[in-house]
């Protein structure tokens, strides 16, 4: 839900529901059962298609398939890179990179659906995010990760800065698994993006190590 606060579009946070999932960079037929099951586990938010070596055609798609999984779990879908894409399939959301459409410009193609924007370890993009309108702010990376390559580490005193600066959620990227998620927590973000610790593995089995 989006809530009104201080002239931004604000997230409502739930906060049983901590877990931003990133799709797997390639889509196997597994994938969608595999999505159902993982969704059932109640832990995630949002869904966040990245679909970075596909068509347009087959990311249209995969993206109704996905869209009509999201709907019935009540998860929020997020489109990576495009916000023509994410406006033609009906999703929730779009998520910006900084060599993306800046988030104006994407408004008004995308009105008030949630737009997202990476900040790395910026507090500079941080603070541009929230000024031109944001709906939530994605810090990192915190761990190497085997889903991309890590240009910016960042530290997790930028999760308590980011907290304090903005009323934003906050989302934490970068080689997040169930092994080390925990230390992060205690900064309070309020989501965490996971992409490789969950389908990097047996991913109704991996959901649950979240727990």
């Amino acid at each position: 839900m989006l809530l009104k606060e201080n002239g931004l579009k604000k997230l409502r946070v739930n906060k049983k529901r901590f877990i931003y999932l990133i799709s797997p960079n390639k889509i196997k037929k597994s994938f969608y059962s595999n999505l159902k099951d993982v969704l059932s586990s109640n832990l995630v938010s949002f869904f966040q298609l990245r679909l970075k070596q596909y068509s347009l055609i087959e990311k249209k798609k995969i993206g109704i398939k996905v869209k009509k999984i999201c709907r019935r779990k009540k998860v929020k879908l997020i489109v990576n890179d495009d916000p023509v894409l994410a406006k033609k399939i009906g999703a929730d959301g779009c998520h910006l990179g900084q060599n993306d459409m800046n988030i104006k410009r994407a408004r008004k193609i995308f009105k008030n659906k949630i737009i997202g924007i990476t900040c790395h370890n910026s507090k500079k993009l941080i603070r541009h995010a929230v000024k031109d309108g944001a709906n939530y702010i994605a810090i990192g990376s915190f761990f190497k990760s085997k889903t991309k390559k890590v240009n910016y580490i960042a530290k997790p005193s930028l999760i308590s800065w980011a907290k304090r600066f903005s009323k934003l959620p906050v989302v934490i990227i970068g080689g997040i698994t169930s092994k080390n998620f925990r230390k992060l927590l205690l900064h309070k973000p309020d989501f965490l993006a996971i992409s490789g610790g969950i389908w990097g593995k047996k991913p109704t089995k991996a959901i649950r190590e979240f727990l």
